[in-house]
């Protein structure tokens, strides 16, 4: 199973709709899927339809009082199963730091499924914290969503700094790629040119500012299962071809 977390350091960069859409296309190329929502918020869940809730919350599932795949929901879609956001994953921190090796307990949590699944997408809350840590550790890949302005170009140079310091011992591959991009303001075609020789890393996709990924929380489903010829729904499509030819 690879594992993939999406994840930005800022909020409001396109990082939900990202894992969602992009598990619902892994699972209509045959991959055994699974998404955990792991922000307190729950917007993936909500996407998929499902309760934002773990009976024990989080921290019935660190101490093992339940098991991780009996939290596991099914969805609409086949070969795509999701494990719901709990709102007490807002104290994720501290249940992580009453644990032995804190920095690896999800990645202890994760080891059971590796037969399940072939692909396990995390949707990350927007922090750098010891939850961030743990994600760090388990990821094989982090999926970084950019919107081309300065701060948050700021927060991709934030991350690969704390990635190449002393305290990550494993660093996932970064695979950022621009996000929530306006084809009609001059600032981000420019800040994207600037980006991009900069950052030799970026993805080729661009997924572009529309208001059909607005409307995800209106048809409450992926963009491509609902509106599979809108341009959005094919650069997701454009991502999760990139995404997979880097993964395998």
């Amino acid at each position: 199973m690879k594992i993939v977390g999406v994840y930005s350091i800022k909020g409001g960069v396109g990082k939900t709709a990202t894992a969602v859409n992009l598990a619902y296309l892994s699972a209509v190329a045959g991959r055994r899927t699974l998404i955990w929502d792991l922000d307190p918020q729950g917007a993936a869940s909500y996407y998929f339809r499902v309760k934002p809730r773990v009976k024990g919350g989080g921290r019935a599932l660190l101490s093992g009082r339940r098991e991780l795949d009996d939290a596991i929901k099914g969805t609409d879609f086949e070969r795509l199963d999701l494990l719901p956001a709990d709102f007490s994953y807002r104290n994720l921190d501290l249940m992580l730091d009453a644990g032995k090796k804190p920095e690896r307990q999800l990645e202890r949590l994760l080891r059971p499924l590796r037969q399940d699944y072939d692909l396990l997408f995390l949707d990350c809350p927007p922090s750098i914290s010891l939850a961030s840590e743990n994600i760090f550790r388990a990821a094989d890949a982090l999926l970084v969503p950019l919107v081309p302005s300065t701060l948050s170009a700021r927060t991709l140079t934030q991350l690969t700094a704390f990635l190449d310091s002393d305290r990550v011992r494993r660093a996932p591959r970064v695979l950022p790629f621009f996000s929530m991009v306006d084809e009609e303001r001059p600032l981000h075609g420019d800040t994207m040119a600037r980006l991009a020789e900069r950052h030799p890393e970026l993805l080729r996709t661009v997924v572009p500012l529309a208001p059909e990924v607005e409307r995800m929380g209106l048809h409450r489903m992926p963009l491509p299962a609902y509106a599979p010829a809108h341009r959005a729904a094919d650069a997701y499509r454009d991502l999760w071809s990139e995404l997979e030819a880097a993964v395998a």
